[in-house]
Order: structure tokens, then C-alpha cells, then sequence
């Protein structure tokens, strides 16, 4: 029952960094004076913090063969991230941290229940009901009052 606690816990201390990266990222985006570049700076960096991580902890680098065997969709998840850091970079400085993040979570939290609704991408269903509904409404209610203040 603990380890329940621990990733509630990192799940939300993952989205609790994500406006620090954004900003951060921001910063970097006018410095060198181009947020794609600012984007590509981010991902080398996270590249060789992940390549650090996977060498001090032994990570089976041998299994990286087995990437070759996946559809090419599945490949796509690096544009994706590339996409949405390269996004948040142009947006926060535009329209703020608060409003970027609150359509970037109303966003993620809509398209999830429809994945979640239709077991897509090979997850496991989870039927869209009211009580998720009301959920989203909420968020989005939120996401219009922060654009409104």
C-alpha cells in the first residue's frame, strides 16, 4: 500500500517541475533567441542525464534491440515530446505558466479519457462515465478562470 503513496507522490512532483522546466526553458529560448533550439538544447541535456542514469544503474543497454522490433508509430513519442516542449517554451512566456499549464492539463486529461474510453494505443478501458465528465468540466472551468483573472 505504500508504493501507491510513493508514486502519487513522484506523479505529482513530476508535474509540480514541469512550469520550473518550462520557464528555465524560456530563458533559454531567449537567450540563444530561438525556442526550437531551446527545445533541441533540453533534449541533448535530458539525453546525457538519461545516458548517466542508465550507466550508474546498470540499465541492460543490450535490450535497446529490442526497439527495433515496435511499429514505427511508436517511434513517434520522441516528435511528440519534442512537439509539446518546443510548445510550452513559445507558449509560457506569452500566455503565462498558469494558463499554459491549465490547457496543456485539459488537453492531456480530454484526450485521456478518450483513450481510456476506447482501450487506444493498448491501454486497458476505462468507460468514460459522468463522474469523469464532471471531472474534465471541472478542469476546464478552472482553465477559464485563470484565463479570465
Amino acid at each position: 500500500m505504500k508504493t501507491i503513496y510513493f508514486l502519487i507522490l513522484l506523479a505529482i512532483i513530476s508535474g509540480a517541475v514541469l512550469p520550473v522546466q518550462a520557464a528555465l526553458n524560456a530563458k533559454m529560448g531567449r537567450a540563444v533567441g530561438d525556442p526550437v533550439y531551446a527545445a533541441l538544447i533540453s533534449f541533448v541535456v535530458g539525453s546525457i542525464g538519461l545516458l548517466a542514469y542508465c550507466l550508474a544503474t546498470k540499465v541492460q543497454l543490450a535490450n535497446i534491440s529490442e526497439a527495433t522490433t515496435v511499429d514505427w508509430s511508436v517511434w513517434t513519442a520522441g516528435f511528440l515530446g519534442a512537439f509539446y516542449v518546443a510548445a510550452v517554451i513559445i507558449l509560457v512566456p506569452k500566455i503565462g505558466a498558469a494558463l499554459t499549464f491549465g490547457l496543456v492539463i485539459a488537453g492531456q486529461l480530454t484526450l485521456s479519457l478518450i483513450l481510456d474510453h476506447f482501450g487506444l494505443l493498448g491501454l486497458s478501458v476505462h468507460a468514460l462515465n459522468w463522474q469523469r465528465l464532471v471531472g474534465i468540466i471541472c478542469i476546464i472551468g478552472g482553465v477559464l478562470l485563470i484565463r479570465s483573472f
